[in-house]
């Protein structure tokens, strides 16, 4: 969960009052910290403590199925696409006889901020960050760093990109929406992200390796359906 970073205040304390929220998001009074040991792992508590039918539904290959982040989960999907959310609400389902969680990885939000409408090759490409991962190894000979020409960024492309996932989260408030009329009542919804993002503040961009306050700021948003 992201933190606040209280002054004046042990660890211990602050996480002592965030863990006893879990009673709250999870319906009950009862949840001792004890409970998530050694695991510490809430897909692996949920179901093998609570009883709960674990999935995921991810939209980005880095945590493809293969990754140790599938652990605890029943059911563990990679999408087909990377940017359509709402392919996943439309494969929830549920049951009254078993509590179901659900981890949702969005992709409209990451670059290239494209939204499921949009065809790829109308996607905008910034050399260098475009298919990084797929091509890493290209660049590299014999365990040496090919020379490139020294890349500067685009402030006008930032702008379109910046611009794009704004739109996206646009977007994403529709199919949100639609997420909260598809779940049961009484489920505890959080949406949060695992960082910020950056376009061309004080000459970054993206994500990583950067120490910024902007990679650091996340949305948290958590409630319960009624």
């Amino acid at each position: 969960m992201p933190h606040t970073s209280p002054s004046n205040v042990y660890a211990s304390e602050y996480y002592k009052k965030d863990f006893v929220r879990f009673n709250e998001r999870l319906g009950t009074d009862n949840i001792e910290f004890k409970s998530l040991v050694p695991k510490m792992y809430l897909p692996c508590f949920l179901k093998d403590t609570m009883g709960y039918k674990t999935n995921a539904m991810v939209s980005l290959p880095v945590l493809n199925p293969k990754t140790l982040i599938n652990t605890g989960f029943d059911s563990y999907r990679l999408m087909d696409s990377h940017n359509d959310m709402r392919a996943m609400v439309r494969a929830m389902t549920f049951s009254e006889e078993q509590p179901n969680f659900y981890l949702l990885n969005v992709g409209e939000t990451h670059y290239p901020y494209a939204l499921p409408s949009e065809p790829a090759n109308e996607w905008p490409k910034i050399s260098g960050v475009h298919g990084i991962f797929k091509h890493l190894d290209d660049h590299i000979v014999g365990g040496k760093l090919l020379e490139q020409k020294e890349k500067h960024f685009d402030q006008a492309k930032l702008r379109t990109l910046r611009q794009r996932q704004i739109d996206a989260v646009r977007y994403l408030d529709t199919v949100v929406e639609e997420l909260l009329d598809t779940v049961p009542k009484n489920t505890y919804v959080t949406i949060t992200a695992d960082h910020g993002e950056l376009f061309g503040e004080e000459g970054y961009f993206g994500h990583g390796p950067v120490q910024h306050d902007k990679v650091f700021e996340v949305p948290f948003v958590e409630g319960k359906i009624r």
